[in-house]
């Protein structure tokens, strides 16, 4: 029995309704349940999940400002650590060199977290102090952020792939009391050193009581102690993390999760979405930059055990996530659509790895195209789903995603998540289906944002989110609810080409266009004009050795008209030397739309946080040449 069909027994059995989860019905069923008796619902995910919380769930229902659990008292890493079976792993890290895997039992988790919160309480740390890590995704990061959880510290983390500039963009609007860092990281089959920024953050972070360097004899004494976890009662809203946003519009801006908020939602992503539970591995290649490290650390919350990957996707061999897979018998493994784009490229991918035990294939970052949806189900075969995701930093989980016993239709998202009052609105607010609409969510989750960082006004919060539908949360995305309960994601709606007002999401482009052997990858660009026209270009990062001709040329146009829209053919087809992204793939479309739109580069954006921002000066030439 899936643990979905076990939670939906245990919600009949306490409600007295006929809830059910094994088939898409039954699972219908249960969502609208889940989202019109919503504090049942959330009382009933604690008890099944063995969080169980004293008195009303949603004592206040408002958005913003949602009072969740007002009585009760939580620690994230009590729901993590307590109850577990010591000699049983809980957490596997792996680098490129395979002699360098370690295993992490409960047990040792467990001291390592009691110990290491020790040694914060000794350096003065204390709830509501902010520490925070520039580190690599290794079992060290996740024991750094447990035991700051445990004694009621607030945690944040920078990958290391991050310039000095852009960690510090976002640390030191935190002042922090404690850095923990490591001296390098792996990627590439290159030891990558950064004692250099390492040495930069500590000069301009002046608030530090401390440094701790991972791997030093400093590190070993505060994990070594042997003493006992205690975690502190918090409320359920007391700050958990800092979570950033990808500060490619601006300031990174600060995202502030609850305790209980993320326990719940995630535990619930997990157990239910993703079947996981004592028995079951989990791992998501991510870095800890990504809120998808968050989603990893949230499998512990299961039982689950998890795999902490430091290195390349692509090391030794272009198809190294899923020889990872097979080594350690993971049984959710997690990659970005541009990934199995590469895989299948290069034409390797899941078949000739000993996969017995995995199940489940999520993938998440950006929209992931019919055409290799349907490859790597046929290479996986019938008995692994394909699990499409869709939520985001914000809310540090899902909005959309599998169902055990759902099915799962290529180029879509099989149904809204429990407990997601899903919508999709028009310009005037009303719901739509079958046709493009913005994303919304009409009532709360726990985990949306208690605050921003800095923002006490709450001014910015309210603009993210609620400035277009007062009191509904719009998330910035267009997707269409289908007839069969699916949601397709089109991408961003502030980036959504909108041509003769007839509006179509750049994924829908990237499909077919990216689908060709000639493309390495697209980026489209819709922009409105003085005088009412529209100019929209599609820039292409060809294959190696290839040309853009007019073959090709006529080619891409071909595709685009077949496959997406004859309305949205391009107007021009420019050979582009690269695409930027965030440091977590995804496309910049707002920025490069801006500058292409004349506007200077100038405070718009966060250069750390691109992964190749000189591109973006070759964009910014072309927009001055347009507008003189």
């Amino acid at each position: 029995m899936s643990r979905i069909e076990d939670f939906a027994q245990h919600a009949a059995a306490a409600t007295g309704r006929p809830l059910a989860a094994g088939s898409p019905e039954q699972y219908d069923d249960l969502h609208t349940w889940s989202v019109e008796e919503l504090s049942t619902f959330w009382s009933t995910v604690a008890e099944h999940l063995g969080f169980p919380l004293p008195g009303p769930a949603l004592a206040q229902e408002r958005m913003p400002g949602a009072v969740w659990f007002p009585e009760a008292r939580v620690n994230y890493a009590a729901a993590v650590l307590d109850g577990r079976p010591a000699d049983e792993v809980a957490i596997v890290g792996v680098t490129e060199d395979p002699a360098a895997t370690r295993e992490l039992t409960w047990g040792e988790l467990r001291r390592q977290v009691a110990s290491l919160a020790a040694t914060y309480r000794r350096l003065g740390v204390g709830e509501g102090d902010r520490v925070v890590g520039y580190l690599p995704n290794t079992p060290d990061t996740m024991v750094a952020l447990l035991a700051a959880a445990s004694i009621g510290a607030v945690w944040s983390v920078c990958g290391m792939d991050y310039a000095a500039s852009a960690a510090l963009a976002r640390f030191q609007q935190l002042d922090p009391v404690v850095l923990v860092h490591a001296p390098s990281y792996v990627y590439g089959g290159k030891v990558h050193d950064r004692s250099t920024v390492v040495a930069e953050l500590t000069a301009s972070l002046p608030t530090l009581k401390a440094t701790i360097e991972v791997g030093s004899d400093a590190w070993s004494a505060a994990v070594g102690g042997e003493a006992e976890l205690e975690t502190a009662a918090l409320d359920f809203g007391h700050p958990l993390w800092v979570l950033f946003s990808s500060g490619t519009t601006g300031k990174p801006k600060g995202i502030v999760h609850g305790h209980g908020g993320a326990m719940l939602e995630q535990a619930k992503v997990a157990a239910y979405h993703f079947d996981l539970g004592p028995g079951e591995r989990l791992f998501w290649y991510t870095t800890p930059s990504w809120m998808m490290w968050n989603f990893v650390v949230g499998g512990l919350l299961t039982g689950a055990s998890v795999v902490a990957y430091d290195g390349s996707p692509a090391q030794p061999g272009t198809d190294g996530l899923w020889a990872l897979a097979a080594e350690h018998g993971v049984t959710a493994l997690g990659m970005s659509p541009g990934y199995v784009a590469a895989c299948q490229k290069a034409g390797v991918g899941p078949r000739g790895h000993a996969l017995d035990r995995l199940r489940r294939v999520g993938i998440s970052g950006s929209t992931f195209p019919a055409s290799s949806h349907e490859a790597l189900q046929d290479a996986l075969g019938p008995d692994v789903q394909i699990c499409s995701i869709s939520g985001g930093t914000d809310v540090v989980s899902a909005f959309v995603g599998p169902a055990p016993h759902v099915p799962v239709w290529p180029g879509e998202l099989s149904r809204p998540c429990l407990g997601v009052a899903l919508d999709a609105f028009d310009p005037a607010g009303e719901p739509v289906r079958g046709e493009v609409g913005e994303l919304v969510v009409t009532r709360p989750m726990p985990s949306m944002p208690l605050f921003f960082w800095g923002d006490e006004d709450g001014a910015r919060y309210r603009d993210a989110y609620f400035d277009v539908y007062p009191g509904v949360w719009r998330h910035g995305d267009w997707i269409t609810l289908t007839d069969h309960g699916s949601v397709v994601i089109h991408g961003r709606s502030d980036a959504t080409l909108n041509r003769n007002g007839i509006r179509m999401g750049s994924g829908d482009i990237y499909e077919p266009v990216e689908a060709l052997a000639e493309v390495r990858e697209a980026l489209v660009i819709g922009l409105e004009e003085d005088g009412g026209g529209y100019w929209m270009p599609l820039f292409v990062v060809l294959a190696e050795g290839v040309e853009l001709d007019e073959a090709l040329d006529a080619r891409i146009r071909d595709a685009v008209r077949t496959h997406a829209s004859p309305r949205h053919v391009p107007d021009v087809v420019i050979a582009a030397p690269g695409i930027p992204h965030t440091r977590t793939g995804k496309k910049l479309e707002v920025p490069v739309k801006k500058v292409l739109a004349g506007q200077a580069l100038g405070g718009s954006y966060d250069p750390g946080s691109v992964d190749a921002p000189e591109l973006l000066e070759w964009y910014a030439e072309i927009g001055r040449a347009r507008h003189g």
